[in-house]
């Protein structure tokens, strides 16, 4: 049944075929070939994948991340980095990063903060000297960030599927996101040490106290969100109703920027994406659903554990099969369709799947920077106007970056679990 449904998906991949029919072709085959469930049945779950509170979250942190866009705020967060590392020499792309880290606290989306980020970054990194193809190549791996930094709508989705507390898994993405976004700095303050003139000659930036005080009610929203989810007063889901209504408050009652024009835009934008990325969800649930009834899961989890004598080697194999899907797979079906096959064998050789998780999550927003399908690199060559073949030279730099942080936070557990414990 496997080998049938995944062959006729990645054929139908193969065929630019969408993601949610491709995913819907395989489940119907595999019902009426494997199965002598009626097809109602195959309706019937698009609902039961779609029935769990946690994904009322992910329309709310779309809209806020949305509204945020169109409200002015990301772009007081842009002020507010420039402000704080400006100063030095390649400040201006360290920014790009730090905004990006600040925007992932209330948004939970790669994409999102691609866009939100990135119309504003981009065209500021170009007119200070770095290349268009560094820009957005920058813009497209700091963006990842949106979905390792809680909170994080895949993060969301493992929860669901993995049957674990979304908080501790929103607890455990501070480390890597710290890690990964430090690491990006560096690399960039390297980069543009060992370039020689060119850049950042002309930048303009506000005084640090000016920029706080013009993003202060801005920058209350992460500390509102995530401190309501761990102070305990509302859940994850609950939260980011409050980033939809707070965001809705800053952007039209405070910086005033927000019209009821642009809110109509925005209103637009977020069915769209929302519709999209729920459809991905239902179909992969009766993905899920097939293979779970055959048995399937249990039976790699046997394989792969009389196959694979180490936790070392597990981990090795599973970050370089994760890499590889994350480039051709959408992160949203990768999630649903792989977690129940692998969080049971993962938990056979005694990794907690918490952390699991975080690997799962951090691999597969690599996938969002790499071609064919990365949806960060493509979001990020519409924002700078470039061919995705284009930005490869330089994007390939950050990967590696980001890759060698993968490494650690998946041989030292520490990175994910040191808040949680």
């Amino acid at each position: 049944m496997l080998v049938t449904m995944l062959s006729t998906m990645l054929a139908a991949f193969a065929l630019s075929v969408p993601v949610t029919i491709a995913l819907g072709l395989a489940g119907i085959l595999g019902m009426v070939l494997f199965t002598k469930l009626p097809l109602l049945i195959f309706a019937q779950q698009l609902f039961v994948a779609l029935d769990k509170f946690p994904l009322v979250a992910v329309p709310l942190f779309i809209l806020a991340g949305n509204i945020m866009e169109a409200g002015g705020i990301s772009r007081r967060f842009v002020e507010v980095a420039k402000a704080l590392v400006g100063g030095v020499r390649g400040g201006l792309g360290a920014s790009c990063v730090i905004t990006c880290m600040i925007f992932a606290a209330v948004s939970g989306s790669g994409v999102a903060t691609t866009f939100a980020v990135g119309a504003i970054m981009i065209p500021a990194l170009v007119a200070n000297g770095y290349p268009p193809r560094f820009a957005a190549s920058l813009q497209a791996a700091s963006a990842e960030l949106g979905v390792i930094i809680p909170p994080s709508i895949p993060m969301i989705l493992y929860a669901v599927s993995a049957e674990v507390s979304v908080g501790d898994l929103f607890i455990a993405g501070f480390g890597p996101g710290i890690l990964i976004g430090g690491a990006l700095i560096a690399t960039v303050l390297i980069w543009a040490r060992l370039r020689k003139g060119g850049i950042e000659q002309n930048m303009e930036r506000m005084p640090l106290s000016r920029a706080l005080f013009e993003a202060g009610p801005s920058l209350l929203m992460p500390v509102i969100i995530l401190g309501g989810i761990y102070g305990g007063v509302f859940t994850p889901t609950e939260a980011a109703a409050v980033a939809v209504f707070y965001s809705l408050f800053i952007g039209m009652a405070v910086h005033r920027e927000l019209t009821v024009v642009k809110l109509g835009d925005v209103l637009r934008k977020s069915v769209r994406s929302t519709a999209s990325i729920m459809l991905i969800i239902s179909t992969a649930g009766v993905f899920s659903f097939l293979i779970n009834r055959a048995g399937i899961p249990a039976a790699i989890g046997e394989w792969l554990a009389a196959s694979i004598g180490s936790r070392e080697m597990f981990l090795l194999a599973i970050n370089i099969a994760l890499f590889l899907i994350g480039m051709f797979l959408e992160t949203s079906a990768s999630i649903i369709i792989l977690t129940p096959i692998l969080v049971p064998v993962a938990v056979h050789f005694g990794i907690d799947p918490v952390q699991f998780g975080i690997i799962a999550v951090v691999n597969l927003a690599l996938g969002m920077i790499t071609p064919p399908f990365g949806v960060n690199l493509f979001a990020a060559c519409q924002v700078a106007r470039l061919s995705v073949h284009s930005i490869i030279p330089p994007l390939l730099m950050f990967v590696a970056v980001v890759f060698a942080c993968l490494m650690l936070i998946t041989y030292i557990p520490a990175i994910s679990l040191f808040l949680i414990r």
